[in-house]
């Protein structure tokens, strides 16, 4: 029963699934081979659910379910942001926001022999994709391709590196591409690297831009499509505007007229936060009378 019932992988792509649903059934699937992503795990040939979500494919053979949480949890294939914790004589050993710590061999780079190991400090950057995870081991990581080439994978230097829910971060790597990055990247220019295992690192000419970038991603999670245009476009006029005094006057109309609330003043503000960040916020609160 279970196996007609649950035949047709088309039955519950982009839905909501818990705990115990059986999505697939191997047996009327002989001439394909597919790829199994987190939540999902295989007991003869019936693949079943092990965490709530919505059941995504990637075309044309990749399932998984997507859900947000702040615990990562190693998947084959993942490009994901660590942190070199430490060296050995084979293996770095990389903090990658998971259950724990990941290897990542000295000469998985490309050309990478004994002569020419790369010596990382602790706390570098590191971008790396995911070649083994296994349940009850430590997962081995690459700073090469599925080809063998360097690609985008290796070091991040400079930058901003902050945390944010494993869903966050599909969104923002999903196609067709994010409404905040799409957004901004029309009118500022800066380089973004998106980790599934919920980092993200951002880099721009100066650091206001850098700061606007990462907020105006950290703040999209939480608001809808129509929401995240109208924050791109308040971070655009705080990036365009010449300098602190003039921001200060634009928001300080805004307020005065009604046309943003005290709220999002205060949380646009933090965004180009400087050394008149004080007097400005006990000027505001003590206009509205909260303190």
């Amino acid at each position: 029963m279970a196996k007609e019932q649950f035949g047709s992988p088309a039955t519950f792509i982009d839905q909501l699934v818990v705990p115990g649903d059986v999505v697939l059934d191997l047996s009327n699937m002989a001439n394909q081979t597919i790829k199994l992503g987190g939540g999902l795990r295989q007991e003869s040939d019936a693949i079943s659910v092990t965490k709530a979500g919505k059941f995504r494919l990637s075309k044309p053979n990749k399932y998984w379910v997507e859900s947000s949480q702040k615990r990562y949890v190693p998947c084959v294939g993942d490009s994901i942001l660590g942190i070199v914790v430490d060296s050995k004589a084979d293996n770095f050993l990389v903090d990658i926001k998971g259950p724990a710590l990941a290897f990542l061999p000295v000469l998985a780079f490309e050309g990478g022999t004994r002569r020419n190991i790369p010596k990382f400090e602790a706390g570098t950057l590191l971008y790396v994709r995911v070649v083994k995870a296994n349940p009850g081991m430590n997962a081995e990581l690459s700073c090469t391709d599925a080809s063998g080439k360097a690609a985008e994978f290796g070091p991040l230097k400079d930058g901003y590196m902050f945390e944010c829910s494993t869903g966050l971060s599909r969104t923002l790597l999903s196609s067709p591409p994010c409404t905040v990055l799409e957004a901004l990247g029309k009118k500022i220019s800066f380089e973004v690297a998106v980790g599934l295992n919920g980092r993200v690192w951002v880099n721009a000419a100066s650091p206001s831009t850098v700061i606007i970038t990462a907020n105006a991603i950290m703040k999209s999670e939480s608001l809808s499509v129509e929401s995240d245009l109208n924050l791109c476009a308040w971070m655009e006029d705080i990036c365009s505007s010449c300098g602190v005094m003039e921001t200060l006057k634009l928001l300080l109309f805004n307020l005065q007229f009604g046309e943003i609330s005290f709220t999002r003043i205060l949380n646009l503000w933090s965004c180009v936060r400087i050394e008149y960040c004080s007097w400005f916020s006990i000027s505001i609160f003590s206009r509205t009378g909260e303190i």
